[in-house]
């Protein structure tokens, strides 16, 4: 039997029940609070999770491909890659004669003292066409660099910005420039690296040792792999001198031009004409390109060292210690000054035309 305390209180709560269902105003009041009377026993409504929002249809994550005037989609990218094979195979087979002479002053200092003297020294013993010696697979190789180094530090700078987020993009960007640049010359160097070591085997052996056509001399490099260790033997010594080459290209580059246009060219980018834009790509190619050939001559010197006959078989560590850190550092040094300044300026110069005639803009900013 019930207690009729009991009896009486259900008997209310049903009633009050009943009248709020029936009450046409309690009845709307309920049905539009359906959600929060449901999935919490307090008065406030709950909040969604904050997984619940980002996994929601409406709300897209950041991604810095379409941050910019112009997306960056794949065909963007391909256009990148093409600028690129201009810009660095067109410029690398330009200044052969001096890649010539200077990769003889590292392998041999005492007969090659200097630029001038060195390619007096080079046409008298080999001709006038000697000083080219070298150029087709430097053309090869360094198109296959340049598609791979600018194509992909483009893709790679947007991958970390968009990992990074919005607002630390803008916060961490030299480290993204220095992340991007790395990553796209990794693969860089190992599309360049078996026409390089053709390239500097043709440009450094004894007149009459060696084949100079591309052919032959892949032919050679092949036969003999156990000593020339063709074709990937030369891509550490090529990731520890253009790895941080290729950083210090592409930060200093980025950070000139950002620069010029905060502190010299004040006003919008876009005020400024074509020509003035690709001026100052230029120069900023050029300051950066000087800070490049100091950072990786050591390791260029090596390269070079390598493909030295008297140097077969040995270890880079024995073959540094043999030819000196003083001359590791030094020897050939001005000459790739000039030439690395001038191949820098030119292949960015080259690089925002070909970007700037597909209506791509320049690169860099504010």
């Amino acid at each position: 039997m019930i207690d009729p305390l009991v009896s009486r209180v259900i008997g209310v709560c049903g009633n009050q029940a009943e009248s709020s269902i029936k009450h046409p105003v309690l009845s709307w009041y309920s049905n539009a609070h359906k959600v929060s009377t449901v999935s919490t026993p307090f008065a406030e409504p709950m909040k969604q999770s904050p997984s619940v929002v980002a996994g929601s249809a409406t709300e897209e994550k950041w991604d810095s491909r379409y941050s910019h005037a112009i997306p960056h989609t794949n065909t963007y990218y391909l256009k990148c890659m093409v600028g690129g094979i201009l810009s660095c195979g067109l410029t690398h087979a330009a200044v052969t004669p001096l890649d010539v002479t200077k990769c003889n002053m590292q392998v041999n200092p005492g007969k090659y003292p200097g630029l001038l003297s060195g390619l007096r020294t080079i046409v008298a013993e080999e001709g006038a066409s000697a000083v080219m010696k070298g150029a087709l697979p430097t053309l090869i190789g360094y198109s296959l660099q340049g598609l791979f180094k600018f194509g992909l530090y483009e893709f790679f700078k947007d991958y970390y910005s968009t990992m990074a987020g919005e607002e630390n993009s803008q916060k961490y960007r030299g480290l993204i420039w220095l992340a991007g640049s790395a990553s796209a010359e990794f693969f860089a160097d190992i599309a360049l690296c078996p026409m390089e070591m053709v390239k500097v085997k043709i440009q450094t052996s004894p007149p009459g040792t060696w084949p100079l056509g591309l052919a032959p001399a892949i032919k050679k490099m092949m036969e003999h792999r156990a000593e020339t260790r063709y074709p990937f033997g030369s891509v550490v010594p090529l990731w520890s001198r253009q790895i941080p080459y290729t950083m210090a290209k592409f930060f200093f580059f980025e950070k000139v031009v950002s620069v010029f246009y905060t502190y010299v060219f004040t006003e919008p980018k876009s005020s400024y004409s074509k020509n003035t834009q690709l001026g100052i790509t230029f120069a900023s190619g050029y300051i950066a390109g000087v800070v490049c050939a100091i950072v990786s001559h050591p390791a260029d010197t090596l390269v070079s060292l390598l493909g030295k006959a008297e140097n077969k078989g040995k270890g880079m560590g024995e073959i540094a210690r043999a030819f000196g850190t003083r001359n590791l550092f030094t020897k050939g040094l001005g000459v790739r000054i000039i030439m690395i300044g001038t191949l820098t300026g030119l292949q960015w110069w080259i690089y925002d035309s070909f970007k700037s005639a597909m209506g791509m803009g320049t690169t860099g900013g504010k």
